[in-house]
């Protein structure tokens, strides 16, 4: 998982990890706070079952039963806080998760930057003649091209410049600006959305821009969730659901000459694939 445009910042000046990671070289991703961790969902869950009511299970077992069967108010007990740098093409998709809460840097009160987004090497590619949102192979005249993006980008800093030094309003002379300018918020999300986010936007599908933003977060969060992390791994981002008709295609051709103590399934969860084998094949 990752990308060459992704760079992790490993230490401080005190030799202790940085929670920040550069994106596109411009950009960047701070992780500011969290709130909870494993054990909190753990607590968040036992507390409905009231005291003495249910036996004490390891937080591991419980965090992937709470994932597996889609149990996510236990994962909302938790946040994470992050300061992103970014595009404001890129903002337009991180705005489209309204179960976060974010604050955008105001181009109303304050002057714009003077940085833009510069695409480089690969992410140069031709439109998909498949998918109306993806790309397709690399374009060869990657010079020619960076030189189109930085000749819009002078002309509409110049232009922006312009238009301040003749004292026209802040909130209207950054209109000129294009969507690459970059932009900053903070943003806060719970795990479960965050969760969410991350199975959309580190899918194969999404932009690559987004899906870099994506990753560098979830690089981030990895190592403060780790049970949560592991579990939306095996159940969320590397799961599939499958139609009623896949599901009698899957059943029609089971032929018995496999074994699930090959696929590092618990007994519990193995019994639970078998059901769902089995559901509605009666």
């Amino acid at each position: 998982m990752g990308s060459e445009k992704v760079e992790t910042l490993t230490v401080n000046e005190d030799g202790n990890p940085e929670n920040k990671v550069i994106v596109h070289d411009l950009g960047f991703v701070t992780l500011l706070d969290t709130m909870g961790s494993d054990e909190e969902v753990e607590n968040a869950a036992r507390i409905s079952y009231g005291e003495g009511t249910r036996k004490v299970s390891q937080t591991r077992n419980l965090i992937r039963y709470l994932l597996r069967h889609k149990h996510t108010s236990p994962f909302e007990m938790c946040e994470v806080k992050f300061h992103i740098k970014l595009p404001i093409f890129i903002m337009r998709q991180l705005v489209r998760h309204r179960t976060a809460n974010l604050n955008e840097y105001s181009g109303r009160y304050s002057v714009m930057s003077d940085e833009f987004y510069l695409p480089e090497g690969d992410y140069l590619a031709k439109q998909s003649t498949t998918n109306k949102q993806g790309r397709a192979e690399p374009l060869p005249s990657k010079g020619a091209l960076q030189f189109e993006f930085n000749r819009i980008y002078d002309n509409a800093n110049i232009a922006y410049q312009n238009l301040l030094d003749e004292d026209l309003t802040r909130e209207l002379a950054r209109a000129v600006l294009p969507v690459a300018n970059y932009t900053e918020c903070i943003w806060k999300i719970d795990l479960h959305n965050l969760f969410n986010f991350l199975k959309l936007r580190m899918n194969s599908h999404a932009q690559r821009e987004i899906r870099d933003y994506a990753e560098a977060m979830y690089q981030l969060i990895k190592p403060k969730f780790p049970l949560c992390t592991e579990a939306f791994e095996d159940y969320i981002q590397g799961a599939v659901t499958f139609s009623k008709q896949e599901m009698e295609v899957i059943r029609d051709n089971m032929n018995g000459s496999w074994t699930m103590n090959n696929y590092n399934l618990s007994e519990r969860e193995r019994t639970e694939f078998l059901e769902k084998l089995n559901k509605g094949a009666e």
